[in-house]
């Protein structure tokens, strides 16, 4: 008997949980045209040419964030591939015999010269790693910069936590977030 009590009552309680609303809430949100390709175009864009993807997502700040990061990735590898040439060169020319031009190299031993090529090798690999690492996520901050721009962000969507102390029984503190759209 009870079974069919508790039952009877959740349902009815279901039934009568909304009322239907005569009122009828207009929409007032203008209806945005979304571009399924645009991440897709700025990806492209981006990887063709960096800085383009920004430029057409519109974010003309973050141009020279790209290439002044590329730019000088690319710079400290062209500086430490010299240098590491200059020192290969100068342990070539003491393997064959020959004697050095430069009064500093030929202060140095042979085990520093290996040891200056071996830092400046690693160096000119490392900053070739950082401007393919930068190309890389300035395809990625296009891509998602793009796919963002499209997300419906208006006044009307809102995260509020709200705190209620409830003091009729006890003093309990009940916590809620309430999502609105």
């Amino acid at each position: 008997m009870i079974q069919y009590i508790f039952i009877l009552f959740f349902t009815t309680s279901i039934l009568f949980a909304q009322a239907p609303s005569n009122s009828k809430l207009k929409d007032s949100l203008a209806s945005q045209i979304l571009d399924p390709l645009r991440p897709a175009k700025a990806t492209f864009y981006s990887a063709v040419l960096p800085g383009l993807g920004q430029i057409y997502n519109k974010k003309y700040w973050k141009v020279p964030l790209v290439y002044g990061a590329i730019g000088t990735s690319m710079y400290f590898y062209i500086d430490n591939q010299k240098q590491y040439n200059i020192y290969r060169d100068e342990y070539k020319n003491r393997l064959a015999g020959n004697k050095s031009d430069s009064e500093y190299l030929s202060r140095l031993s042979e085990s520093q010269l290996m040891s200056a090529q071996k830092q400046f090798k690693r160096n000119s690999d490392l900053s070739l790693l950082c401007a393919v690492g930068f190309y890389a996520l300035n395809i990625i901050d296009a891509n998602i910069d793009a796919s963002l721009s499209q997300f419906n962000v208006n006044n009307r969507l809102a995260f509020k936590p709200l705190i209620i102390k409830d003091t009729t029984l006890r003093n309990d503190v009940i916590i809620s977030c309430i999502y609105t759209f």
